[in-house]
């Protein structure tokens, strides 16, 4: 069974104040530092040893992913946004699958026209975000 919505993203202290509105992908420049904040507990918590500390930190960006996913699934939403959050999708994946590698990845990604496009549209807010 799928956690509800609003149970998702509820923690348990003393991780609930470090994940409270870690979250946003409104933009791309959002998914970018929800993903840094995200990458950085992840790497405070395994030299910790703090499993649960790590496990968190990947629930928060499944839920990411899987509401990025629900939005560009959604045909009622503007086209260019439906684009954007299949991107911050991608993100969420590629940083879910492949942490270490994520960095250079991201890097590359940016250099692409297919992401400049993106960021046109994220930039004309009758396109995008």
């Amino acid at each position: 069974m799928k956690p509800s919505r609003s149970r998702a993203l509820e923690f348990d202290p003393p991780y609930d104040a470090m994940f409270r509105g870690i979250l946003s992908f409104r933009t791309l420049a959002e998914t970018e530092r929800t993903i840094g904040q995200l990458e950085e507990l992840r790497q405070r918590f395994l030299a910790a040893s703090d499993k649960k500390g790590v496990r968190y930190c990947l629930r928060v960006g499944a839920v990411g992913r899987m509401r990025a996913e629900m939005i560009a699934r959604n045909p009622r939403v503007h086209p260019a946004k439906r684009l954007q959050k299949q991107e911050a999708a991608l993100w969420f994946s590629v940083w879910l699958d492949t942490p270490e590698l994520f960095d250079d990845w991201r890097t590359l990604r940016k250099e692409t026209g297919d992401f400049r496009n993106l960021l046109e549209s994220e930039a004309d807010p009758a396109r995008g975000w």
